[in-house]
């Protein structure tokens, strides 16, 4: 059975769409969303679902083999490896961290208050609590 995950890719975004696919992938496998030894969707279903270039899904693909995320099955598909979650922990943690030193050193320079800060996380959180993950089966 193929793994859903759902992808969401910003025009405006400053990562290129290949390497916003390759985080969301990370993301998912570090929430556990997708696991290890589940098959993704095909290449073209991805790159049709997402709204981008099947090249651009390959590329992810190739770059997430690398890093030991994904491993490739001929005839068989693309499949989350066995070594994926630990690898996609410290992805995710060393991505969150660096947004978050970023936010707070902006914070810091616009002159606000770390509970004003703390008000607006809580705040974003609240809005999102709603949002269900489109990863799981």
């Amino acid at each position: 059975m193929d793994a859903r995950l759902y992808i969401a890719i910003d025009p405006r975004a400053d990562l290129p769409p290949s390497e916003q696919l390759a985080q969301q992938v990370r993301f998912a496998v570090a929430a556990e969303d997708i696991r290890p030894g589940e098959r993704l969707a095909s290449v073209r279903a991805i790159a049709v679902a997402a709204l981008i270039n099947p090249n651009t899904v390959g590329k992810a693909w190739r770059d997430l083999e690398r890093e030991g995320v994904l491993e490739s099955r001929p005839g068989d598909g693309v499949f989350v490896a066995r070594s994926a979650l630990k690898v996609c922990l410290a992805a995710r943690e060393a991505v969150l961290r660096e947004r978050v030193e970023r936010l707070v050193a902006d914070s810091q320079s616009a002159g606000l208050a770390r509970a004003e800060l703390q008000e607006w996380i809580d705040a974003c959180w609240a809005r999102r609590r709603g949002f269900k993950r489109a990863g799981g089966a």
